[in-house]
């Protein structure tokens, strides 16, 4: 914000629009011999995201665009003493809320304009709609009538994204338009002079961009190492006489958690990059987490303002023209909603940018007060233990209903006949409130992405390198910050996987409305075109044949289904788990027995609001003999996976449980969530035992009795016959609760006899034999 860096107040311009525009450029005069040191003060923001509008629920601290943008300005007229540069972290638009969504974030543009913001880091959300949308819409002038939704007057920076087709940096140098005549850019770097000193800024994007971002939209740019990228822009701004003073990181990547631990350690890709990134670099602000921070690490301030408008990171260097010596004189975060705006150009900015943000509600409330339907309950995204934080590893009633929007949207043979559509997580903004009318507004924020739907072909194995996926690496082989993430699958669609097993292996069941999927069957998959393109590092895919771009966009989808489905009976919730952990013991045997145990873990068995229906207990069959009820713990956890509603199964294999391939099911009595895992049953082991009656067996005398008993674990009584041999005969009978007794003829000849029992089997109990001597006396 070129017009505040004197530290004086000046006054405001509007637009034709009546919006406001950058402040007015100052002309600095000379810097005499032996100047005095100069204290610069850098304003920082992050991850922005077109809040525009205040808000103080669940505990947010969010202020608002106007308040924001006040609070800017109130700042910079307390530091009279020295220049004041407002940056940013990146993420100032998309993933908005829908007053600046539905307008293409034109009046987050304004704002922030407004505002004087300078530079800002290239955020992933930036590159939502496309690299030409960010140069030419977001970062061209605005015009009535060729961009009217785009003016961005501050400068967008990203070192480490470059154009394939000649290495250079990949952002345009706008400069030329921006008020100070002082501002210098070659679309990685940033430079402006104030009072004598030289302040340069590097702009970094997360790495983990061609993941994050519809590949088919930076198909032209290539990410590079921000370490490396970083260090060499440093360089080349402290290069030579008229090198820069004060160099600053601007990175759109962040520590995973808000201790000073994590930005600190090697073991996280931001923490890398405040270790990696050299000594000519006197300050990082970052972004992409979400999180506020305030740490020093090295002698170098490491911040964070958190997201949506809530904080500004506030850092006071002092810098002395003549020796070019760099003080950090501290730093601190400023709740933007605690500054008390009295300057009259801070109120001037406030009042305005407050008529800017009730034009674009008013616009939105138009635009978004349709009722498409009703809903019976709430649709939500799934939590974490504390119910508000997102868990984008963890299956929702959402997530599902979405992808069932799409595969219904695409199920029209000239759509595709789709049979299966997946969604992802991070596509998912909002909640769907209920019991409820819905809103256009409501179903816009819920995918704010204006994704269109890609309809393809996909083998049985394809599907299933795709949910292997789920556990995430990136392009290079990294686990992301996000290391698991759960797809939302349409109605009829089933996974059972093992998180125990490696890597690549752990999808061990798919079935489609009850048919096992066979790996190379071909399927009629739907994705939005953010996924169907390899976004969220589900490279899989990519492999798809038959591609075709629907033309149905998503939220169109939502739209038609709502009208189709939910126009006057609401839509009810379906909390059936489409996805269901499954883990055998270690040793467990290839089939089971009649009579044995059968145990399992199962995990993913509950969805994780207070609101969403859950199972106390499961029904266990076996074919069709129910044999149990399994009790579910529906704790939610702390980790962003699906581990969430967990159940130890024993199965007693007894009773009218019957021999074979037999399927074991489970259902949820109250999610309706009902699942098959095949097992193999085979004939109960059996056990034979005999005994010679009377103990002495005189030849020609006395006739012996053979008691038998047979029994088997597991079953109650074995049936079935046994047969006897001795001495070149043989005897049969019947079994009676598993016993019987065969008279054995007199032995004519003393000596001893070998008598074989074999208990014959039957249905159920394998065959046995066992054997006994008899010892035939003369008396």
């Amino acid at each position: 914000m070129s017009a505040t860096r004197s530290g004086g107040k000046l006054a405001l311009a509007a637009t034709l629009t009546g919006l406001l525009a950058a402040p007015l450029a100052v002309v600095t005069t000379a810097v005499p011999a032996h100047a005095a040191p100069v204290q610069v003060q850098i304003l920082g923001t992050n991850d922005f995201h077109g809040r525009l509008l205040p808000n103080t629920s669940n505990g947010a601290q969010e202020a608002g665009a106007a308040q924001f943008a006040g609070a800017v300005k109130q700042l910079e007229a307390t530091h009279a003493s020295g220049p004041t540069i407002f940056a940013a972290g990146g993420d100032l638009i998309g993933a908005s809320t829908f007053e600046s969504f539905i307008q293409r974030d034109k009046p987050t543009i304004d704002a922030l304009n407004a505002a004087g913001l300078d530079v800002s880091a290239a955020g992933n959300h930036e590159f939502d709609a496309g690299y030409s949308d960010l140069v030419s819409r977001v970062m061209g002038a605005y015009d009535a009538t060729t961009n009217p939704e785009g003016g961005a007057n501050w400068q967008y920076i990203a070192a480490n994204v470059r154009k394939k087709s000649d290495n250079s940096y990949a952002l345009p140098d706008v400069t030329a338009r921006t008020p100070d005549t002082n501002d210098v850019s070659n679309g990685g770097t940033w430079t402006t002079t104030v009072a004598g000193v030289k302040i340069g800024f590097i702009g970094g994007v997360t790495e983990d961009l061609p993941s994050l971002v519809s590949p088919s939209g930076i198909a032209d740019l290539k990410i590079s190492s921000i370490i490396a990228e970083t260090n060499a822009a440093a360089d080349a701004l402290k290069a030579g006489p008229d090198g820069a003073d004060l160099v600053v990181l601007l990175v759109h990547e962040g520590a995973p958690d808000t201790s000073l631990a994590s930005a600190s350690s090697n073991n996280n890709a931001f923490g890398r990059i405040v270790n990696g990134v050299d000594s000519d670099v006197n300050a990082i602000i970052s972004g992409h987490t979400h999180l506020a921070y305030n740490h020093v690490i090295g002698g170098r301030p490491v911040v964070s303002a958190g997201q949506y408008g809530t904080n500004l990171n506030k850092l006071l260097f002092t810098v002395d023209p003549d020796t070019n010596q760099v003080t950090f004189d501290g730093g601190e975060i400023v709740r933007a909603n605690t500054v008390t705006v009295t300057d009259s150009a801070a109120v001037a900015t406030k009042n305005a940018v407050q008529q800017s943000v009730n034009s674009a509600v008013a616009q939105a409330d138009v635009l978004g007060a349709k009722v498409l339907g009703k809903v019976g309950g709430a649709f939500n995204r799934a939590k974490l233990a504390d119910g508000t934080t997102e868990n984008r590893g963890g299956e929702s009633t959402l997530g599902n209903l979405v992808a069932e929007v799409h595969r219904w949207a695409t199920s029209t043979p000239e759509a595709g006949a789709a049979q299966i559509a997946f969604m992802n997580p991070g596509g998912l903004r909002q909640d769907i409130n209920g019991p409820a009318d819905v809103t256009y507004k409501q179903a816009a924020v819920v995918q704010p992405f204006a994704n269109t739907l890609v309809n393809m072909k996909m083998t049985g194995a394809q599907i299933k390198t795709v949910l292997e996926q789920q556990w995430q690496r990136d392009a290079a082989g990294n686990v992301p910050t996000r290391a698991f993430l759960r797809l939302g699958v349409s109605e009829g669609f089933f996974a059972t996987y093992d998180p125990t097993r490696a890597e690549g292996n752990r999808v061990t069941g798919m079935y489609l409305n009850g048919k096992a999927i066979e790996p190379a069957t071909q399927y009629s998959v739907t994705a939005n075109s953010f996924l169907a393109a390899g976004g969220d590092n589900f490279r899989g895919f990519s492999a798809a044949t038959g591609a075709r771009d629907t033309g149905k966009a998503d939220l169109q989808a939502m739209v038609d289904y709502m009208a189709a489905k939910a126009a006057t009976t609401p839509l009810p919730v379906k909390a059936d788990q489409r996805q269901v952990g499954v883990s055998w013991p270690a040793g467990a045997p290839r089939f089971y027995r009649l009579g044995q145990e059968l145990k399992l873990s199962l995990s993913s068995l509950a969805m994780s609001t207070a609101v969403d229906a859950k199972d106390a207990t499961l029904a266990v069959k076996v074919g069709e003999v129910g044999v149990t009820s399994a009790k579910v713990d529906n704790t939610v956890g702390t980790a962003q996976d699906d581990e969430q509603g967990k159940s130890a199964v024993t199965v007693e294999l007894k009773g009218k449980v019957k021999k074979g391939k037999q399927m074991l099911t489970f259902t949820g009595p109250t999610t309706g969530t009902t699942f098959s895992i095949p097992v193999d049953i085979r004939k109960a082991k059996a056990e034979v035992k005999a005994r010679v009656k009377p103990a002495r067996i005189v030849k020609n005398k006395t006739r012996a009795r053979i008691k038998i008993k047979a029994s088997a674990l597991g079953i109650k009584a074995v049936t079935g016959k046994v047969v006897v041999k001795v001495g070149g005969k043989k005897y049969t009978a019947k079994l009676k609760k598993g016993k019987a007794i065969v008279r054995l003829d007199r032995f004519s000849k003393t000596g001893t006899k070998r008598v074989v029992v074999k208990y014959a089997g039957s249905q159920k109990v394998r065959t046995k034999q066992a054997v006994v001597k008899i010892k035939i006396r003369k008396k």
